[in-house]
């Protein structure tokens, strides 16, 4: 078979029509270079070229080969110019994880990033809560993830994407609703209140017993809710209060009112992750981290 060198130099001779100045182009003497055309003959079983002391002319199989051979030595530079890139981290692909809720925090930033410094690296999306993004970054379907804080094993390493506070949510029917400034949490005593699920929801959970904790209120607990969209729609309908991420507020959920949070005692922001694979061997994902 034939080899890129000899396709290389069969070109020049093609372009150049001369055996010398090709040479030149090439920088190498021209005997070895008459080799490769021989070589190149020989494989082809075909004459290329027409030879004379003088001059130097392609046969019509010549002619027809030319354009292949451009074809050929074009797609290997492109190859290896693929290949070069993701070595480097300028192209491949990233399989990014993400819960309902980020898409409205980290989530815009990270594609906005991905988009402007690694415009080749493509981004797979698998929308995701956190126990199963944790299973599939350990094992390897994963690439990073977009998390609440939570326990990672000793093969995972984390690093704080968003920190942003708590708001309220209210219906926009309710009292409070009508307030101006900061909402005083001890305004949430007895009221009725919309909860996050201890277990399928379990890190908004313990953030906002920690918080009522710290203020010493006690809201009376209706419903215990996995999703921020979920608590806001019934928030919505007068169903009862809430305390949801600031990022939700542009949900823009229809009868709720926002209103932020006088700090009561240790102020509790509402955190998110980046996790990934200790020791990953993706060069776009290294590349992509050290952009966020």
């Amino acid at each position: 078979m034939f080899t890129l060198t000899q396709l290389t130099c069969f070109l020049a001779v093609a372009e150049e029509l001369h055996f010398t100045r090709a040479a030149e182009r090439l920088r190498m003497t021209q005997p070895p270079l008459s080799r490769q055309i021989q070589l190149l003959e020989h494989e082809l079983d075909v004459q290329l070229l027409d030879r004379t002391n003088r001059t130097v002319r392609l046969t019509p199989a010549g002619r027809a080969f030319r354009g292949e051979a451009r074809r050929i030595v074009r797609q290997s530079e492109r190859a290896a110019l693929a290949v070069r890139r993701v070595s480097v981290g300028e192209s491949g692909t990233i399989a990014v994880g993400f819960t309902a809720a980020s898409a409205y925090s980290a989530l815009g930033g990270l594609l906005s990033t991905a988009r402007e410094a690694l415009p080749e690296v493509e981004l797979v999306l698998h929308e995701m809560v956190t126990r199963d993004q944790l299973e599939a970054l350990a094992e390897g379907t994963l690439d990073l993830g977009l998390i609440r804080p939570a326990a990672v094993g000793r093969d995972l390493t984390s690093r704080t994407a968003v920190q942003e506070a708590l708001v309220a949510a209210l219906p926009a029917t309710h009292p409070l609703a009508s307030g101006q400034g900061p909402l005083d949490l001890r305004k949430f005593e007895g009221e009725d209140f919309l909860m996050y699920s201890p277990t399928e929801a379990r890190y908004f959970h313990e953030l906002l017993l920690a918080t009522f904790r710290d203020a010493d209120v006690r809201p009376h607990f209706i419903q215990h809710l996995s999703q921020v969209h979920s608590i806001l729609a019934l928030v919505g309908i007068g169903w009862g209060l809430a305390l949801v991420p600031e990022s939700a507020t542009t949900m823009r959920q229809q009868g709720v009112v926002h209103r932020p949070l006088r700090p009561a005692g240790r102020t509790r922001p509402v955190e998110l992750d980046f996790v990934w694979r200790k020791g990953s061997d993706s060069p776009a994902l290294t590349a992509l981290l050290d952009h966020l």
